[in-house]
């Protein structure tokens, strides 16, 4: 997690999965209080606690899962800033990325039914 609280999300074209450190950040706990924006576009949104994440093979970024070839992957430096993306086009990653997306989803909890602990 970087300094301004971020934790790590992972990204479809229309769903977000958000893995999150419990108690949560500042920034988190004010990133869930603006997700209604997201929802009411027609995005779906979930959370997953990361104590719950801990047997999934998880990359070391975040993405965007663009299809099941390309995935966009978010740079951070060790403060949490932003430092670039780097696009993958690659079928075996982007077959990877998509179970590790789907095994996210499956065992977080919609953004309506999660609660923010502090």
């Amino acid at each position: 997690m970087g300094a301004d609280g971020r934790d790590g999300g992972t990204w479809s074209a229309d769903a977000q999965a958000r893995i999150v450190s419990v108690p949560v950040s500042d920034y988190i706990a004010f990133e869930h209080a603006c997700t209604w924006q997201n929802v009411e576009a027609g995005e779906s949104v979930r959370w997953l606690d990361r104590a719950h994440a801990t047997d999934l093979l998880l990359p070391g970024n975040d993405f965007w899962l663009i299809d099941r070839r390309r995935v966009l992957y978010n740079l951070f430096d060790g403060q949490g800033r932003p430092i670039g993306k780097q696009l993958v086009d690659d079928p075996e990653i982007g077959k990877v990325t998509a179970a590790i997306f789907e095994a996210v989803w499956e065992r977080a909890t919609d953004h309506a039914e999660f609660r923010i602990v502090r």
